[in-house]
């Protein structure tokens, strides 16, 4: 009878940690789709700054083209 006790016990204890490291996973997960987003606009930002940078080149490339 006791290995029935046992059997419950280990399979509470089997499901809490399974709990506990699908909580630790969400965490984590999170974590990261925050560091996705911020690199996402550091991104944009260097994007559009590049782009705000070499309009003036285009258009003396396209001036020196034209003479």
């Amino acid at each position: 009878m006791w290995w029935l006790y046992l059997y419950v016990g280990l399979a509470t204890a089997g499901i809490l940690l399974l709990g506990v490291l699908g909580i630790r996973v969400f965490a984590a997960v999170q974590d990261l789709a925050r560091q996705v987003g911020r690199s996402t606009d550091e991104l944009s930002r260097a994007s559009q700054d590049l782009s705000r940078v070499t309009e003036p080149l285009i258009r003396r490339a396209g001036d020196t083209a034209r003479n």
